[in-house]
């Protein structure tokens, strides 16, 4: 392990001090003024922070988006003032008014850092760990673009080259998720990530001792990190100049992420709250701000006070942004210079455009033969992998049940793993049984831009993935999780692996599109729609989740309506529909079956196979009534699954074919058959409901 080095190359001036100390009362006088937040992490945080922004990274204020810059992620989102303020003394945007309006209705400082509501906040935090796995994510698209783009240059070389920093706090490092994000990120040697570690040794229960007694600076040397503890001032402040050379020391090391173990004081220097769990998250009080002013120097009777001179000099991180900035694009034309074609291949990918001619690509599979939709997926991806240079992903150890490989041939992994398809910059990435992180990694893969990713494993292991698919939600990303065995009918593996409450927990969460084929020819529209719906723009993107079917499943002719959410399988014969079967997924063929006796028995019968309920929503209301017309009340639900999506469609006259409880271990055909997903069944429900809507 590295400790601080003894000399260095920062300079720093009294107005940077000033700055510094600017910035802890700033956060102070914000959560006083509101009366609620987390000042403690914001002031002693204020000297790392501020070498980040004004010393370290490569950044321009005046252009967040810039795609040549250095990210930045706090992953202890509940210290937001941490960020906003360093982008207000930058230049991103924010001012002091928007300072005092923290926390408070349509301001632009939120609680906790929200991606696309904040220029300069680069994702999402506040559920603690998921930044950390997040940056993870951007390390890895920042090795894959390059590799998109510039393989063949030296490292450090590449305009495409740049760096990953992320502050994560203890909280952030007890969640099982950075655990499983940082044992990734060793594996996968990520040189281009520095994680620095605010060690307060304060959480909200008090002292860390309360829980955590292991030797977490080990431990990332165990995940093969290289790991360095800078100490604080003899006064407990964080100093800036070892902080800064422990940075350097850290961006020369490329063969490995970077962890650096700084510990803080909370609250630094309040003289009565500092090193206390309630400075953590609560104002500080009047007395206390005032009394932490007048150790800094400042006057106790002002609130949001920033000298002339101070804004000043942080505002010159505009020049220096700017000047990074040509000087990064004079590498980045000569790269283009010398590279025309993939120049052009990085045009059409940063604007958020496919290849030409790429659904020629998509296979159209032949009608009566059983397929599994996870393998119609599967010959999906490994036909647009050919054309679509940007789209990657893998699973969490399921590739070979979930089909998510790409590329036999090409695994995303570093230099020197011994694995013979082991490419730096490999299409299949293996995220090894790590749910949690893996989903949250691929939000930092979309974040970061210029790739598609996708991410898969069992329907039922998505309880794992929940909390950062609900962030893909929030955030708008347009990540594609493949989540396969997505029902009893997988079978034997029994009650733990099928998932019952999934599919309806899944679409409740607003803003993810759960996608449920019935078949191959679905499996592949429903692709095409997912990648046609890709948008750059933040607010228009979605996540979607396909669920796909272990066992086979008949294969229908192929149906473009399908990419509209909801439409007419199998329309009645002899007359207007008496009844309307609507399912979805591998129930659909039960729908057909008990359509067909339903019709021999005289009973004109609509099938409706419904694979995505939120695309079927978005259509207007002429075409969904013409799918559900209202004069049918006779309406039957087929899913296996609890039914609760399904009582709007069905209404009143209606019945749901559901599994209101856990399956059992079992082939998959003796369950269906058992919890009467049959089309005896499912005809003589669709008859109960027939007598019902006569009533």
């Amino acid at each position: 392990m590295s400790t601080k080095p003894t000399t260095t190359d920062l300079e720093w001036t009294e107005l940077d001090q000033r700055a510094v100390d600017t910035a802890r009362v700033l956060a102070a006088d914000a959560v006083q003024k509101v009366g609620n937040g987390h000042p403690g992490t914001a002031m002693s945080l204020a000297p790392a922070a501020y070498t980040l922004f004004q010393k370290v990274m490569r950044h321009d204020p005046a252009d967040a988006d810039w795609v040549g810059r250095d990210r930045f992620v706090l992953s202890a989102g509940h210290s937001s003032l941490t960020l906003y303020i360093q982008l207000y003394l930058a230049g991103f945007g924010l001012e002091l008014d928007d300072l005092k309006s923290f926390r408070t209705w349509g301001s632009k400082t939120p609680g906790h850092p929200e991606y696309g509501h904040t220029t300069g906040v680069e994702t999402t935090t506040g559920p603690l760990g998921q930044g950390v796995a997040n940056a993870v994510g951007m390390a890895m698209a920042a090795r894959y673009e390059r590799g998109l783009f510039d393989p063949e240059a030296p490292a450090g070389e590449s305009p495409f080259d740049h760096f990953i920093y992320c502050i994560a706090g203890d909280g952030c490092l007890q969640e099982g998720i950075s655990a499983e994000a940082s044992s990734l990120a060793g594996h996968q040697k990520l040189g281009n990530l520095v994680l620095l570690w605010d060690d307060n040794h304060i959480s909200i229960e008090g002292d860390t001792e309360t829980a955590v007694s292991e030797d977490t600076v080990k431990r990332y040397e165990a995940y093969g990190w290289h790991v360095q503890r800078v100490a604080p001032k003899p006064d407990g402040d964080l100093d800036p100049n070892a902080i800064y050379d422990a940075i350097q020391e850290a961006k020369k090391v490329t063969d490995r992420p970077s962890f650096i173990a700084m510990r803080s004081i909370i609250a630094w220097p309040a003289p009565n709250a500092q090193n206390t769990e309630a400075a953590h998250g609560s104002a500080l009080g009047d007395d206390e701000v005032a009394a932490t002013k007048r150790v800094l120097g400042f006057d106790p009777e002002k609130t949001f006070e920033v000298a002339d001179e101070v804004i000043a000099h942080t505002r010159k991180a505009l020049e220096r942004g700017r000047s990074a900035r040509a000087v990064w694009e004079k590498s980045f034309q000569q790269w283009r210079d010398n590279n025309p074609e993939r120049a052009a291949e990085y045009d059409r990918i940063a604007a958020g455009e496919l290849p030409k001619g790429w659904q020629d690509a998509l296979p159209v599979f032949e009608p009566g033969k059983g397929v599994a939709t996870r393998a119609a997926s599967g010959k999906v991806l490994q036909a647009l992998g050919a054309v679509i240079p940007e789209l990657w992903g893998g699973s969490a150890d399921l590739a070979g049940s979930n089909n998510t490989t790409i590329d036999k041939t090409s695994s995303f992994l570093p230099a020197g793993n011994p694995l013979p398809e082991a490419n730096p910059y490999g299409r299949t990435i293996h995220f090894g049984i790590r749910e949690h992180a893996m989903a949250a990694e691929t939000n930092g893969i979309a974040l970061h831009g210029n790739t598609r990713i996708y991410a898969g494993t069992f329907l039922v292991f998505s309880d794992y993935m929940r909390n950062a698919v609900r962030l893909s939600a929030l955030m708008h990303l347009p990540v594609t999780y493949v989540w396969t065995h997505d029902s009893i009918g997988l079978g034997e593996d029994g009650p733990t692996h099928q998932p019952v409450e999934h599919l309806a927990s899944l679409r409740a969460i607003p803003g993810l599109n759960v996608v449920r084929p019935a078949d191959a020819n679905e499996t592949a529209i429903a692709w095409r729609e997912i990648l046609g719906r890709w948008t750059k723009e933040f607010g228009k993107g979605a996540p979607h989740g396909l669920a796909l079917t272990r066992q086979g499943v008949p294969t229908y002719e192929p149906n473009e309506d399908a990419a509209r959410g909801g439409y007419v399988m199998f329309e009645a014969e002899g007359g207007e529909p008496e009844v309307v079967l609507i399912a979805t997924g591998s129930e659909v063929h039960v729908a057909v079956e008990a359509r067909e006796r339903l019709q021999a028995d005289g009973v004109p019968t609509r099938v409706v196979s419904m694979p995505s309920v939120e695309w079927f929503e978005e259509q207007d209301q002429g075409y969904r009534d013409s799918v559900l017309p209202p004069s049918v009340k006779a309406r039957v639900a087929v899913e296996a699954g609890i039914g609760l999506t399904w009582h709007k469609y069905v209404g009143d006259a209606g019945r749901i074919v559901s599994l209101e409880h856990f399956g059992a271990s079992a082939d998959g055909k003796v369950l269906f058959q058992e919890y009467g997903f049959t089309a005896d069944n499912v005809a003589a429900v669709a008859r109960e409901s027939i007598a019902a809507a006569r009533r």
